[in-house]
């Protein structure tokens, strides 16, 4: 969703190194915008003041302007340690000493779409055009995809999970009596943590038709995930990051929301079908608890995915 940040300041004649935790940096090196990405060797949690002084040495004195695309104090903090003399981001969590140039943090009912939030940064006013565009190298994508024995266009993808919590997550089963109901077979894709998550749909598709769900949650890297995705027939997913690289890459997707909301983080994408009960005049009752942006369902119920059903899905794919 920064994507279109990074294509305003290089088209503007910016050179742009990216600071990201590892899990990401590949997101960026597959940004032709992007000159350099820096791994940043912090862990979750804490301020870690050694670790960022330590960096900050490293890069003083090389960059004129620093744009700061998340809102919490500590991603604010390695800049100013650097001496970066102009730093940009949105006020928060005490950041007002930290930024030289700050943008006022609309409360998250009021904020626009996330893509425009962060091309806001740049001081341009926004276009409605911005929309995510990552491209894939078709060499290393073959490369990918003979590793892991599968050709473009003959199976789909599930991302099952959700990184933020059961309330952005379709239940398993949904996905499961999705996958038995497709032609193609199915690969299930998600980091080490969703590894059980997927294999329990694989289990429930594999029991009744074996060999039609494959488990590749963990065991690909970033970069091969995007492979997977890029030359797959459709790709069906909750509100999370993988949702992001579909649309991203342009391919046929169903996206699923739940607590969340596609008015905030919609897949930018013209091949993508949103699937959300919320404005759905003929789902009643209404789901008036929708978006609650919770990580569980506060009600205990999660109607706004488990009524999302496999037929539904299929409609749209």
């Amino acid at each position: 969703m920064t994507e279109p940040l990074m294509r305003r300041l290089q088209a503007r004649g910016e050179r742009l190194t990216v600071g990201a935790l590892p899990w990401v940096a590949p997101v960026y090196r597959l940004m032709p915008q992007v000159a350099e990405v820096i791994e940043l060797p912090f862990a979750h949690g804490g301020l870690q003041l050694k670790a960022r002084r330590s960096l900050a040495r490293q890069l003083s004195g090389r960059f004129d302007v620093a744009y700061v695309c998340p809102n919490s104090l500590k991603s604010a903090l390695l800049p100013l340690l650097a001496g970066i003399p102009k730093r940009v981001g949105y006020l928060g969590e005490a950041r007002v000493g930290l930024l030289t140039h700050r943008l006022k943090n609309p409360p998250k009912a009021q904020r626009p779409p996330m893509v425009a939030f962060y091309s806001a940064l740049s001081g341009a006013a926004d276009s409605g055009n911005d929309r995510p565009q990552l491209q894939l190298n078709p060499v290393e994508v073959d490369i990918a995809l003979a590793a892991l024995g599968l050709q473009r266009g003959a199976y789909d993808v599930f991302a099952p999970g959700a990184e933020y919590g059961p309330a952005k997550r379709w239940p398993t089963r949904h996905f499961a009596e999705l996958a038995r109901r497709l032609e193609l077979p199915v690969v299930l894709l998600g980091s080490a943590k969703e590894r059980d998550l997927c294999r329990e749909i694989a289990d429930l598709v594999n029991a009744d038709q074996p060999g039609k769900c494959r488990n590749l949650a963990g065991e690909t890297s970033l970069a091969q995930a995007f492979s997977v995705i890029g030359a797959a027939k459709c790709l069906v997913s909750n509100d999370s990051g993988l949702m992001h690289v579909g649309a991203a890459l342009g391919v046929r997707q169903v996206a699923l929301f739940g607590s969340s909301s596609p008015l905030h983080t919609p897949p930018l994408n013209d091949r993508a079908a949103v699937l959300w009960l919320k404005n759905d005049a003929s789902y009643q009752p209404p789901l008036d608890c929708a978006p609650c942006f919770e990580r569980e369902c506060p009600l205990g119920h999660t109607r706004c995915l488990v009524d999302i059903t496999a037929d539904r899905v299929l409609l749209n794919m």
